[in-house]
């Protein structure tokens, strides 16, 4: 092999000779790039690379220098900012990797960065040609990873949203190469073969029937060579992982079919069945190709969201207008939105009034007013108004961008009942393989004219590729659905586990009621105005992120509040011109509560006295009520921090029994935990604000409001638009879920089972077992997208 490089399949340049020692062999390369590359495999220990890869490496660059110099742009803030997510210590980001060609590529770019320190995490999906590598910004920079995979031989870059729809299209394109290729030569076979049977060329002697098989064994080798390349890679990487996949089977069924055709060509002696496997192959790609478009459609609804990331937005600065990127804009900034334009980015409106439709985040379609101080979201319509829009966070943190990325992370944790199934597959696959071994010789016994027909649909017929469909497909339409709801998923298995609750807990505030909250009365026993009580609270709730703030939001005066500090569940406390004071419930004051303050739920103090308690009441939500009347089938519990004459009212009005009113953090995580000891499947329902310990330890957990940071939220189930009703539209789609993987799972069973008895008598011809296995899988496809409505 002197005459090829070693690395990259290319000619070598007989003028200069580049060679190096590879696995105790010399090995000749075409350029000094392509000797760098090998040199530093070897040098890192990776020269197993070259035994396992089936394809060429693309060819190395030779300007070393020139292409780190184009990597030190990736060091620079601006990208950074753009594409890299950052915390105090770390920093991830998702690749796009160009030259990646199978498993042996992706092994080797991981093993090569997991010996690179400060990198923290390495996985690349070989499919999709995309890896997340997270790493220590104190040790290691973006353009030296980059470096590093470079040095290998393969191109990095950031991966771009956008790149989905055109992934989408390459692999459309290639699908239809394939399938055109296949159905012309096909096509081709099909005249040669009907013709010598059905003697439409008149009587034929032997040398020129031979003529015929030779023309169809030239015309049937790039179907199996291109055509069906596919079903040959994905069974070689099954297989060099020591498993089987669904395309072990077919594989086995065309070499079977390809070299008896080829040996009776070679040899002039048995029969030839070139137009059976073009047919195969043709009908084979057919039914790929229907199920590649039947996954895109369910999975569009989800990926459409990207659709919604607005890229240019009008920005004000002292008065003048000008179009800038809408990923350029900063925290602060100011941006015009006229009627009928998108929403930008997250922010608030500073002036105007408008009408928005905000149904890409909620799925309703009802516009909804907004004014000043109201907040907006990116990827909304402003259909009515002009409004200027203060920046609240950047692009890239945005809630349609957070969504986006969790609508990925969703699909990326599979249920119980989808790892059950994709171990049966592989059982199933290898007792296919046994079966066909064994109908092979007992038809060799009883007629060896058919054993090979019958063998190939055994194998063809009883191919488990619904079964691999019947949970994916299922699960990407409901996610899909309840992400046009308005109810994103952070994880899918969630959907499995919701099937099973029998215990629901609710928090109040902000959960069954709105969280807006207003002051009804202010009991003052102190010698101080009911003013100066009142400016004493908003000081300290001004710092206060908790819906209850809002009541104290009007004070007269602001008086600096210094040691500032809140415990979740109790209160505030703070220092106001050298007095400590504390506002809260009832257990947070350090003074018994007299009787006239029984009915106050918000109470004050100084460090010598107790000086007033308030009674500030919510309003019940109008979907509360919907919700509780769909869950009279669980044991439903209201777990709140409030005072018990609230509690008791709230569950009052909505018929809720058992209620739970005081209740501290570590009270509410006590009774979740009593509840799973006791088999209690849980779901936690909160605003996500604090109540993040018990919403973690919660079986399912949902949360409500789109203003909250999605990304960082314990719960499993996001409700964009707060309406709580919406939870028995969750456990109505996960209970359709569930049913249509059943489904699925027992008519793909059921298929194996009636075919297999049918194949192995004889009864089912190759043909017929091609068609049926593909009408299996569009059939569970077909169910599960019923899912979508």
């Amino acid at each position: 092999m002197q005459n090829v490089c070693f690395h990259c399949g290319l000619h070598n340049n007989s003028q200069h000779t580049f060679q190096t020692e590879v696995s105790g062999k010399q090995a000749y390369f075409c350029c000094l790039g392509c000797l760098a590359v090998a040199q530093a495999i070897v040098d890192n220990g990776l020269e197993n690379y070259y035994s396992f890869r089936n394809e060429f490496a693309e060819k190395a660059d030779t300007e070393t220098d020139s292409i780190l110099e184009q990597l030190a742009v990736f060091d620079d803030e601006s990208i950074l900012q753009e594409f890299v997510e950052i915390d105090d210590e770390h920093s991830e980001i998702q690749l796009t990797i160009s030259g990646i060609n199978c498993a042996a590529c992706g092994w080797l770019i991981e093993k090569q960065l997991a010996k690179v320190q400060g990198i923290g995490r390495i996985g690349v999906n070989v499919a999709a040609r995309r890896a997340t590598v997270s790493w220590l910004n104190s040790e290691i920079k973006l353009s030296q990873i980059l470096s590093k995979i470079e040095e290998i031989g393969y191109h990095a870059k950031p991966f771009h949203p956008e790149q989905h729809e055109q992934t989408y299209r390459i692999e459309n394109k290639n699908f239809l190469k394939r399938l055109g290729l296949a159905g012309l030569m096909t096509m081709q076979v099909m005249m040669l073969n009907l013709g010598v049977f059905f003697d439409l060329f008149g009587h034929l002697d032997a040398q020129t029937k031979q003529y015929f098989n030779w023309v169809s064994l030239l015309l049937t080798s790039p179907i199996i060579f291109y055509s069906a390349s596919e079903f040959f890679n994905g069974a070689s990487r099954a297989l060099k992982t020591k498993s089987v996949n669904m395309d072990v089977p077919i594989c086995i069924a065309l070499t079977l079919i390809y070299i008896t055709s080829l040996l009776a060509t070679v040899q002039n002696s048995g029969q030839t069945y070139f137009e059976s496997l073009c047919m195969f192959v043709f009908l084979l790609l057919i039914s790929r190709y229907l199920e590649h478009n039947a996954r895109y459609k369910a999975s569009q609804l989800s990926a459409n969201m990207l659709e919604y990331m607005p890229t240019t937005a009008n920005l004000m600065v002292d008065g003048k207008v000008t179009s800038v990127l809408a990923k350029s804009l900063q925290i602060d900034q100011l941006v015009l939105v006229k009627a009928g334009d998108l929403i930008p980015i997250d922010g608030t409106i500073i002036k105007g009034n408008g009408q928005l439709d905000e149904a890409m985040l909620t799925g309703e379609f009802d516009l909804v007013n907004k004014e000043i101080g109201d907040p907006v979201f990116a990827g909304t319509v402003n259909q009515l108004g002009t409004l200027t829009v203060r920046v609240d966070k950047i692009l890239k943190s945005s809630i349609v961008n957070q969504i986006s990325k969790l609508q990925t992370q969703a699909l990326a944790n599979k249920p119980q009942i989808a790892g059950i199934a994709d171990k049966f597959s592989q059982y199933f696959v290898v007792s296919v393989l046994l079966i066909s071994l064994v109908t092979y010789f007992v038809w060799l016994n009883i007629d060896d004219t058919q054993a090979l027909w019958i063998t190939v649909s055994v194998l063809i017929a009883t191919c488990p590729c619904a079964l691999g469909l019947a949970t994916p497909s299922a699960l990407s339409c409901a996610v899909a659905n309840l992400n046009n709801k308005g109810v994103l998923l952070k994880r899918a298995d969630a959907l499995e586990q919701i099937t099973q609750v029998n215990w629901i807990g609710l928090d109040k505030t902000g959960t069954l009621t709105n969280g807006r909250f207003a002051i009804a009365s202010c009991q003052n026993i102190s010698t101080q105005s009911d003013q100066q009580i009142l400016e004493l609270a908003g000081s300290l709730e001004q710092l206060s992120s908790h819906p209850i703030a809002k009541a104290f939001s009007v004070p007269t005066e602001i008086h600096q509040v210094l040691e500032f500090s809140s415990v979740i569940g109790l209160g505030l406390k703070g220092t106001i011109e050298n007095i400590n004071y504390k506002l809260g419930s009832a257990k947070f004051m350090d003074f018994e509560i007299p009787d006239d303050l029984r009915k106050c739920n918000v109470f004050i103090q100084s460090q010598s006295e107790l000086l007033a308690g308030f009674v500030v009441k919510d309003t019940i939500r109008e979907t509360s009520q919907r919700f509780i009347s769909g869950m009279k089938d669980n044991t439903v519990s209201l777990i709140s921090g409030d005072g018990p004459i609230m509690v008791a009212e709230v569950a009052k009005q909505l018929n809720i029994e058992n209620h739970y009113s005081d209740q501290t953090p570590e009270q509410k995580l006590n009774l979740i935990q009593n509840a799973q000891s006791e088999n209690k499947t849980v779901l936690m329902i909160g605003d996500g604000i604090n109540d993040g310990p018990v919403l973690a330890q919660a079986d399912v957990s949902i949360t409500l409001g789109a203003g909250s940071d999605l990304a960082k939220s314990s719960s499993d189930i996001i409700l964009l638009d707060n309406a709580l009703d919406k939870v028995n539209l969750v456990f109505n789609i996960a209970k359709r879920c569930k049913s249509k993987i059943i489904q699925n799972i027992s008519w793909a069973i059921a298929y194996n089972l009636i075919v297999l008895p049918l194949a192995f008598t004889g009864h089912l011809t190759p043909w017929l077992a091609v068609i049926g296995m593909s009408l299996s899988s569009l059939i569970v496809v077909v169910n599960s997208i019923r899912l979508l409505k």
